[in-house]
């Protein structure tokens, strides 16, 4: 790029950081220190306000970057994602939103423990949306350093790559530390005003250029894709053999599934005052998530047939540029005032959903790392001490229970820790598709963290035992099944190129995960010593249907 574009791009990108760190500040300054504060924002948010931040938080790099430059890469094929994350939102509609407010409070462990009061099953469920959040920000990560690398023209991937991972993952600590929810939730809004912003001008871009024809836009798409009509056909990329069409349909399971169980979109839930406030957050969304998803389909087939599918393929080959190259290309090209000014505005935007982003999954992280494996390990010990003291063994429980680090504090730290582990991992995965890896996050919610929701609010049988056969024997699947699947090893394209100890065949592994999740669930509950309590499954059930008793 020129130094025009790099110019522009950063001082636009700067703008927006001076921008969100003032609503950090302004929202730091409301803060008064309580979780309630600083999880949920103090519940304060009307539904169009939480509709427009769900949009923020879902409408990610994966989907801005990654999605369009599959389409643009593999064409019928990669549509299958903006379908899938649409229809996903189905399922958090009808089977999630408005039961999660009503018995939960800042995280998923809340709705479980609500009926199952069992501490090992809180620590399970924390460690489950830890992990489903480490993988969702790796693939920010990514987006952030493809972005930095073409704007800086820097196409091998180390400095700029590393500065733009580090300074992201910096500023989401910032974010999250210094606002909590507060300012997470107005940075998702301006966030998600910005994108569709952006995205509905490039697509009405688009349809100029073609004069409004959407059949000339797919025979162009196709005719400078490299693959002839085959672009607009089902196969292109899952098409190959057996194990192709198994990971179609497994990327598709995990998709439509995974929503409903990520942590950050849960957290969303609790932001607003009542349950019917959270159902009507999510009719917002999905207008909002659903015009987005029709231009993300029409960009990445704008970028197939402008830019081309062999210069989108050389400047990234995972097609996580295709976007910002397409708006060059609609401004005029490299050398025009209209390109450069396009370009700059679409990787600001762009730089833009990923802070974003990153805010609210980090946000959500740190929450569970506090409010569920802190909390459990820190009562468990007062516990202890107190069974101790009741034998004359040990001292009162009583200084330990109420002395030590608040949760908010250990919220705080744990966003930093989070922060670092999200930049090294994103660092090594630098060269794999964004929504690649979110369809991977997006399989690992689906496989434990729906399963155990889903039977926590559904079947009067769950038991203790259930829900943690069900949480790790879905997490424990499904991230196995990665690590040794050829995302990691076996292949060019893997995380570890250089060796191959593969012996999963498909890339994603939702098919089989999501199943073994579910069926851990039962199993552990049908062979469960200890009966389920239908006393505390009535009172789960009349607080989901009613709100009675919610926070």
């Amino acid at each position: 790029m020129t130094g025009e574009h790099q110019k522009l791009a950063l001082l636009l990108f700067c703008a927006f950081v001076a921008l969100t760190l003032g609503i950090t500040l302004w929202a730091g300054r409301r803060r008064h220190g309580s979780p309630e504060e600083f999880y949920a924002g103090g519940r304060l948010f009307t539904p169009m306000e939480n509709g427009f931040a769900i949009s923020g938080d879902y409408m990610s790099a994966a989907s801005f970057l990654g999605i369009s430059g599959l389409i643009a890469l593999h064409g019928y094929d990669g549509v299958l994602y903006s379908v899938g994350f649409l229809v996903a939102w189905l399922v958090v509609l009808l089977l999630v939103a408005e039961l999660v407010r009503n018995c939960g409070r800042f995280t998923l462990a809340d709705v479980v423990v609500s009926r199952l009061r069992r501490p090992r099953v809180r620590f399970a469920a924390g460690i489950s949306s830890v992990t489903v959040s480490v993988l969702y920000l790796v693939a920010q990560m990514v987006g952030a350093g493809s972005l930095v690398s073409l704007l800086a023209g820097d196409h091998t991937g180390t400095a700029a790559r590393t500065a733009a991972v580090a300074g992201v993952g910096a500023l989401m600590v910032t974010y999250v530390v210094l606002g909590g929810m507060r300012a997470t939730t107005w940075i998702q809004i301006v966030k998600a005003v910005l994108l569709l912003a952006g995205a509905l001008t490039l697509t009405v871009l688009v349809l100029l250029r073609f004069h409004g024809d959407p059949g000339a836009l797919l025979d162009a798409a196709a005719g400078r894709s490299g693959h002839g009509q085959d672009f607009l056909a089902p196969g292109l990329a899952y098409g190959g053999g057996l194990a192709d069409r198994l990971d179609f349909l497994s990327l598709g399971v995990a998709l439509v599934l995974g929503t409903a169980g990520l942590p950050h979109i849960l957290a969303r839930f609790y932001t607003v005052p009542t349950a019917t406030s959270a159902r009507r957050s999510v009719v917002w969304s999905i207008g909002l998530i659903g015009g987005f998803y029709l231009m993300t389909i029409v960009l990445g087939f704008a970028a197939a047939a402008l830019v081309g599918g062999d210069a989108v393929r050389a400047d990234d080959p995972s097609g996580n540029t295709a976007v910002p190259l397409l708006a060059l290309d609609l401004g005029g090209g490299a050398a025009s005032a209209g390109g450069t000014i396009l370009f700059a505005v679409v990787a600001a935007v762009a730089f833009a959903t990923i802070l974003a982003v990153v805010a609210g999954i980090t946000l959500a992280s740190s929450a569970s790392v506090a409010h569920d494996l802190y909390a459990t390990v820190r009562r468990s010990r007062a516990r202890r001490r107190a069974g101790r003291a009741a034998t004359g063994k040990g001292p009162a429980a009583a200084g330990e229970a109420a002395g030590g680090p608040g949760e908010v504090a250990v919220a705080r730290v744990a966003a930093a820790v989070i922060g670092a582990l999200a930049i090294g991992l994103g660092l090594l995965a630098r060269d794999l598709n964004v929504a690649f890896l979110v369809g991977l996050a997006f399989a690992v919610a689906a496989s434990a963290n729906l399963p155990v929701l889903l039977y926590t609010l559904f079947w009067r049988r769950f038991t203790a035992r259930g829900a943690l056969w069900s949480l790790y024997g879905g997490l424990g699947p499904a991230v196995l099944l990665v690590v040794f699947s050829p995302v990691v090893s076996g292949g060019p394209d893997a995380l570890f190129p250089g060796v191959d100890f593969h012996v999963f065949p498909l890339q994603n592994p939702g098919l089989v995960s999501v199943p073994l999740g579910f069926l851990a669930g039962w199993l552990g509950t049908v062979t469960s010593a200890e009966p389920a309590d239908p006393v505390r499954h009535a009172k789960t059930e009349v607080r989901a249907l009613t709100g009675a008793g919610a926070a």
